[in-house]
């Protein structure tokens, strides 16, 4: 039997995983002339920081997810043992929280010196704790009942904000569409089974149109109370309004149940959004429609090019929320992902998790400052760039500037100098076009076609004194179309 709930179990996930592809890979523009300038300005931007930040890390654990039923691979041990025991002691988890050594000036100033031109920050996650103060919920860090609710900054989302702004970054608000404190999502009155609310709303009308109120309240304090805000990024993609036939795919031998519609009214949010916020971008994560502004592969980074705007959010180290002796990537692979990103039509939303005291892992300030540096030097084959057939090739990636500059970046591995000849497939340099290596004054390099493309000859010389180990941008000035 527990074999069958298994398989069962693998198989739902499998139709989840099938439809949330499905809807990355659709994409709607959002008709608004105005919405559409500023998705190419955010499109120009290119690098920015993602922060999950809670009570929960004091535990050091994923956010919100260890009070979610449906899964055990989520969950600590506890909350198998005594679900409802362990759901308090987390909920309790608030009343502890108190991050003396915030200092959102410092984390502005590392991001801007990393190179990074936007923030989204996490103002609630799934488990309804709400890092801003709202007037309409006690479970907040400003909260009578977390300590810091009396130090200056206790709403730490105005100080980010504020503190990134006069940094010169854009702002974005991450924010939970489901809320499992609210009564409203999980009503006391049957427990909680899964990620999605624990009654039908078609059966209880008034609760979800409760539930529905307060989201939209609590969004239009984060849009009045906050200055001006470029993103709002809404999590929680299950929580939409579903179409009238379900088309998500059957799997013989098995009836998936058709979820709860939860309608949240994203149409009319939006509209009041724009009423306060009139060039806000919005992605309603995941869900189709025009809502969804650009698309957001989550961890991972697409195989090719991808034709619409997009943004890959990524963990530096440990979880998206902070955790204990957490591994940060290595500052190459981060280089290198950014450029394979930007090649092929993206963003990079680069995660770090604050820990418990306010303080970010030390190693997350080195990686910044090293990839920072190299974009001192390479930032103008990224920052602007449109994409150049044909993308990647090998250790090669391609960007284009909006004055037909070329920029080809050579991904160095370890210890590896620049190859004596690089060969380029796909366009050719026009006649009499330059060639220069990006931070090295009196460096032009020849070229000579070769078949479909072309080859350039790199000195000895010219490959010791290369002014990064990371990777390397070479700029053509004129290519054919």
């Amino acid at each position: 039997m527990r074999s069958l709930k298994l398989l069962f179990l693998i198989l739902i996930l499998a139709v989840i995983k099938v439809a949330a592809q499905r809807a990355e890979q659709s994409y709607t523009p959002d008709p608004n002339p105005l919405i559409q300038k500023r998705i190419g300005e955010w499109q120009d931007i290119k690098f920015g920081l993602l922060m999950h930040w809670g009570p929960y890390s004091q535990w050091g654990i994923v956010e919100s997810w260890s009070i979610c039923p449906e899964d055990e691979g989520w969950c600590v041990p506890d909350t198998v043992k005594d679900y409802f025991g362990y759901k308090k002691r987390y909920e309790n988890l608030g009343k502890t929280f108190n991050p003396v050594k915030f200092e959102p000036e410092k984390w502005a100033k590392a991001a801007k010196n990393a190179g990074m031109k936007y923030v989204v920050f996490t103002t609630k996650h799934h488990d309804g704790f709400c890092m801003f103060d709202s007037k309409y919920t006690d479970y907040k860090i400003t909260g009578n009942d977390c300590p810091f609710h009396t130090n200056p900054k206790a709403d730490v989302t105005k100080a980010i904000f504020n503190a990134f702004r006069n940094e010169g970054l854009w702002i974005g608000a991450y924010f939970s569409k489901p809320d499992w404190h609210s009564t409203d999502f999980w009503w006391p009155h049957f427990p909680p089974l899964d990620r999605n609310i624990n009654y039908d709303p078609a059966k209880y009308p008034e609760r979800w149109n409760n539930f529905v109120n307060f989201t939209h309240n609590q969004v239009m304090e984060i849009c009045s109370n906050y200055g001006k805000i470029d993103l709002l990024w809404f999590d929680g993609g299950w929580v939409q309004k579903l179409a009238p036939v379900d088309k998500a795919p059957r799997i013989p031998g098995f009836r998936v149940k058709k979820p709860y519609n939860m309608d949240i009214k994203m149409d009319e949010l939006v509209a009041k959004i724009r009423s306060k916020q009139p060039e806000a971008i919005v992605v309603d994560r995941a869900v189709r429609g025009k809502n969804q502004n650009y698309l957001t592969p989550e961890n991972t980074v697409p195989d090719k090019m991808l034709p619409y705007p997009w943004e890959s959010c990524i963990i530096l180290g440990g979880g998206w929320s902070f955790s204990y002796n957490a591994k940060m990537r290595p500052t190459r692979e981060m280089i290198h992902m950014l450029t394979d990103i930007v090649a092929k039509g993206g963003n990079l939303l680069l995660n770090i998790g604050p820990g418990p005291d306010g303080t970010w892992y030390a190693e997350a300030y080195d990686r910044l400052n090293e990839i920072g540096a190299w974009l001192k030097i390479n930032g103008e084959s990224i920052y602007g760039t449109r994409t150049l057939a044909p993308y990647t090739d090998g250790k090669l990636r391609f960007t284009q500037g909006k004055d037909g500059t070329a920029y080809l970046i050579y991904l160095l591995s370890e210890n590896e100098k620049l190859p004596s000849e690089i060969q380029v497939n796909g366009f050719l340099p026009e006649k009499g076009a330059k060639i220069t290596m990006v931070g090295k004054s009196g460096s032009s390099l020849k070229w000579k076609k070769e078949g479909t493309g072309f080859k350039i000859p790199v000195s000895v010389a010219m490959s010791k004194s290369a002014p990064s180990g990371y990777a390397v941008v070479l700029k053509i000035n004129k290519i054919t179309k």
